[in-house]
């Protein structure tokens, strides 16, 4: 850990002794409790990790290695010696704040997507890299380091390895999107338009702008942003990135489905030496 630290070009006096500094951008939302979850189930040797955020979770009781701690306000001072940055906000709050983080020295490790398309950004996939015979060494500065879509990286290990047992001549995937996507806003839409429904009441649409519950949406409301042709667009680009030339390209169409969490897909294959088509749900 030591070693790939400092090649990352940060040297501070903690990660010498293999403990780091850490902040969360979005502590609040569901993707930057999962982040903060995840670190202390896989034990990282943090020294200390800042939750920060600037909406209304600003001074959220949050548990840390069974210490309680606050959500503090996102400001330049709170990124001086921190070792690594995770941004699981929003991408105008991750565009907002990424410049002074860089600033301070920090690494950057973007699951907003909103730093994708930065000069020095680079698109991460462990799993498929692994796949892929990939031996990269980790190199977080200058560029941040973007996390790939989940539903790209699924697509691109099943069709690698499929392609490595028999060539894929064709593959067509339905990709279904969980209102988690959007946050606990969109759970939340969800909820009450189901509540509404059932109750014969007017439903909520400040999120998707159309009606969520007991339905399949190919497009949300004209209000609505991301659109799910931008998110579908991203899947495909994120998956040419990392699944590498050799791999089949699917044809894609991604769906919104009335579920809370989890990404699901139907893919259509068809062998290029096999005259029988095979469905395969994932």
């Amino acid at each position: 850990m030591n070693s790939d630290f400092k090649s990352a070009g940060i040297v501070h006096a903690e990660p010498a002794r293999g403990f780091f500094r850490v902040a969360v951008v979005g502590a609040g939302t569901l993707r930057g409790k999962e982040v903060v979850e995840v670190l202390e189930q896989r034990n990282f040797p943090s020294l200390d990790v800042k939750l920060l955020d600037d909406d209304e979770s600003l001074g959220q009781l949050e548990a840390v290695k069974d210490e309680i701690t606050f959500i503090q306000s996102v400001r330049a001072e709170q990124f001086d010696q921190v070792d690594f940055t995770f941004f699981a906000s929003d991408a105008e709050c991750t565009h907002r704040n990424w410049k002074q983080v860089r600033q301070s020295g920090s690494a950057i490790v973007d699951l907003s997507y909103a730093l994708e398309d930065e000069p020095g950004a680079t698109l991460r996939a462990p799993w498929v890299e692994r796949q892929l015979g990939k031996l990269v060494t980790p190199e977080l500065q200058p560029g941040p380091a973007v996390v790939a879509h989940p539903a790209a990286i699924v697509l691109a290990l099943m069709l690698t390895r499929l392609q490595a047992a028999a060539p894929v001549k064709r593959a067509v995937a339905i990709v279904f999107e969980p209102v988690s996507e959007h946050g606990q806003k969109g759970m939340d839409e969800l909820h009450q338009q189901t509540v509404n429904l059932l109750s014969f009441q007017p439903l909520p649409k400040d999120v998707f702008d159309a009606q969520v519950a007991f339905n399949m949406l190919s497009r949300y409301g004209q209000k609505s942003q991301p659109t799910l042709d931008s998110v579908e667009a991203r899947i495909l680009r994120h998956f040419y990135k990392i699944a590498g030339k050799d791999a089949p390209q699917p044809s894609l169409f991604l769906l919104q489905a009335p579920v809370f969490h989890s990404h699901a897909a139907a893919v259509f294959l068809e062998a290029r030496d096999c005259a029988k088509k095979r469905l395969a749900a994932v």
